[in-house]
This record gives C-alpha cells, structure tokens and sequence, in this order.
C-alpha cells in the first residue's frame, strides 16, 4: 500500500486533461499515484499539455505500443468516444485495471458483447466512470432519501442541458445514449432497482440545425417505469443557451428534494428538503462546493463535477492499490443502456404525434 502506483492516461482531449491534472494533483497531495504515460497523436496539445502541467514523463503514439512498454499497469482511458471500447479491452487484455470513460460502447448489442468478455475472463479490470455517484451533492440527497426524509418516493427527475452542441469533429451515437447513460445510471443508484418500462421523445429544436455534430435530436425526454411505485424522468438538450443546468429532484408522499438549480453558478450546488405545503422553512439544507479545472476548452461541466471527477480517480486509485473490486463497473453501463435502448424502441417524434382537432 505504501508503493506509488503508476498510472497511464489514454488521450489528452478535454475530458483528458481533466483527468490528468487531478491525477497530478492527488499525487502530490497524496502521493499514492503518480502520472507515469500519457498517450496522444496531437503533438501540439502534448507541447501545451508539457508547458502547462510540467508533465516530463513519456509520450506513447498508440495504446498498443503504450501497452508492450510495461511502464504502468493501471490506465484512463479518455479516448474519443468511438475508440473508448477498442483501447480499454486492448489495455484490459494486456492486464491493466482500467477506469473508462462513458459510453462503454453506445450501443445495446455492443455493451454485451463487451460485458459478456468482461464477465467471463475479466470480471474486476474496469471501473465506469460514472461520476454522479461520487458527487457529494447527490449522495447527500440520496441518503436523505434513503432516510425517509420526504416520505416514500414515487418519482425521480434528472435534467442535463448543455449550452451548445458538441465540438467539432465530436462522434455522437445520439443524444439519449450520448447525454442521458449518467442521468438513467444516477436514477438507477438511487432506486437501487431497474425499470421495467421505458419510453423516449425526440425532438429537433436549435443546435441541430447549426452544429456540425451529426446527431439524432437536440433535446429529449426520458421515461421509465419501476412497476406502479416510481417514476423515473430524464430531459436532456443541447440548447440551453443561458448556460450548463442539471438539477435533480427527488419527490415523496411527504416532500421534496431539489439538488442543484441554474442561477449561473456553478461553484455552489443546494440541496434543499422541503415538508409537505405549508412549511416555511426547508427541513434539511446544505450547500456543496461545485468548481474545477481543465486545460483549454475544458467543458463547462467541470465546473459543477469537478470534486466528484478527482473523488473518482481518488476510488479507482485506492481500489487498484488494494486489489479491491470497483465501485462502478461496466455491467452499470449495461445497465443504463438497456434502459436507454427500451426507451428507443418506443421513442416518439413530432411525426408520430397525434394532430390536435
């Protein structure tokens, strides 16, 4: 446990150098990891990323020639979407422990097929990065929950609504299995159970008409059934153009709980608890510190997940370190995208809408 581990990281986008810069800065506040290889094609990011960082270690063209050199046995994979699947099993396969990205591979045929190999030959190499579950934020809402603080809950919300499209050259596999995997995966934890139906709607709005980013929708909703008990409901867009909003709400037969609203804030993120009506006061209330860095052109949700972004490469460092099996896996990706994909097969369009008379 006293021995650093040495990690790799695969790509240095902006998701990746999130990453590496909080795996450089729990290594030198902790010292129980150290940046050891970065992998990357761009030589002008890894110059800026050099400059910026003070990274002097080695640079590795391709996740196979990463591999065969031996120098780490524990990797980010931050790779564009469309590699996501092919670096972390090569990496998985050359037995590395791997923390990946979302999506595990976008699709419902190709996440169990994935799952399938996991299972069978590599059942603890990947941890998913789901980091809603280590937000404190929501934890704290969950186990206000969980405490029966608004009575028994029947319905989830879950927004997430970017300000603009995707950048571009961004591969989407389309706006539910691209936005919404984090919002179903964050209503799974907190039912601790699956729907058992699902439905979506899709529409075409604003950024679709203006973004480079070939994708089906630029806003949508997600509905899922657990029997007749909860209600589970995801609206994603890209066309909050005000800002980055994502707020949860957690409604019970005794009251509410809000997590988080847009005020151009990010740095602050609320939970409130309020009683039935009537109440004046909220009957729990904190505030949870929201803020974060990246390198040039960092994503705006960074600023309201940065904490839970370095709490989940802090997790998957402890659990590498202790041999202990992950928090998250890929079967929670399989998971949500079953999901995902049942509301797809029954999704809903302006066309098939019925004409009001």
């Amino acid at each position: 446990m006293d021995q650093t581990l040495a990690l790799g990281i695969v790509g240095i986008g902006r998701m990746g150098w999130v990453h590496a810069l909080h795996l450089l800065e729990l290594g030198r506040e902790t010292g129980a990891c150290s940046l050891a290889a970065v992998v990357d094609r761009d030589p002008r990011t890894l110059e800026r990323f050099r400059g910026e960082t003070g990274y002097s270690g080695p640079v590795f063209e391709s996740v196979e020639a990463y591999a065969a050199a031996g120098v780490c046995g524990a990797s980010l994979v931050i790779s564009p979407t469309e590699f996501h699947q092919a670096h972390a099993m090569h990496l998985v396969r050359a037995g590395h422990r791997v923390l990946m990205e979302k999506p595990l591979t976008g699709t419902l045929a190709g996440d169990l097929a994935c799952c399938a190999e996991l299972d069978r030959d590599y059942p603890n190499a990947l941890m998913l990065a789901f980091q809603r579950r280590f937000d404190v934020a929501l934890a704290y809402a969950r186990d206000l929950a969980n405490q029966g603080a608004v009575g028994r809950v029947f319905k989830i919300y879950s927004a997430l609504e970017d300000s603009g499209p995707p950048p571009d050259g961004y591969q989407s596999g389309g706006i539910l299995p691209d936005m919404s995997v984090h919002n179903v995966d964050e209503i799974l934890w907190v039912t601790g159970r699956m729907p058992d139906r699902a439905m979506a709607i899709g529409s075409v709005l604003h950024n679709k008409h203006v973004a480079s980013c070939q994708e089906d929708f630029d806003d949508a909703m997600l509905y899922m059934w657990f029997g007749e008990e909860i209600l589970g409901q995801v609206q994603v867009t890209r066309n909050h153009v005000s800002g980055y909003r994502v707020e949860s709400a957690i409604y019970g037969t005794g009251g509410q709980i809000q997590i988080g609203h847009f005020v151009q804030n990010p740095g602050e993120i609320l939970v409130e608890a309020f009683g039935r009506r009537g109440g004046t006061e909220p009957i729990a209330r904190k505030v949870f510190p929201g803020g974060g860095q990246g390198g040039p052109g960092a994503p705006e949700f960074v600023e309201r997940f940065g904490p839970a972004y370095k709490a989940e490469a802090a997790a998957f460092i402890d659990c590498v370190r202790r041999g202990a099996a992950f928090p998250t896996s890929h079967s929670d990706g399989l998971r949500a995208q079953r999901v995902i994909e049942a509301g797809m097969r029954a999704v809903v369009t302006r066309e098939q809408g019925a004409p009001v008379e």
